[in-house]
């Protein structure tokens, strides 16, 4: 799956060897066949409990994308409609169906 930090983060910690000391910005899960519905709304609340801002669950079988500003903030997006980064990744603008294509 995929993790975001942000320039500013990164400068502010410095050149770090091996894995990222902390929560990504943005955190990207896309549904295995092998994922439960659990699992993944685990991994959610995990990202948001460690600190990170915005997440995606990309679900390849619906060709939908779940946004996840916090776990009572949730938007589905369908292939009709616009991922954007929001304040997290700024500028940051694709069609969900893109995602799919």
């Amino acid at each position: 799956d995929i993790a975001f930090v942000s320039k500013q983060r990164l400068e502010e910690i410095g050149k770090v060897e091996g894995f990222f000391p902390g929560a990504p910005d943005l955190a990207v899960e896309v549904i295995s066949p092998g994922d439960t519905y659990t699992e993944v709304e685990e991994k959610v609340a995990e990202y948001f409990e460690s600190g990170t801002l915005l997440v995606w669950v990309v679900n390849p079988r619906r060709k939908t994308i779940t946004v996840y500003r916090s776990l009572n903030d949730i938007t589905i997006l369908t292939e009709k409609d616009t991922l954007e980064g929001g304040n997290v990744v700024q500028g940051f603008s694709c069609q969900v169906s893109d995602v799919f294509a």
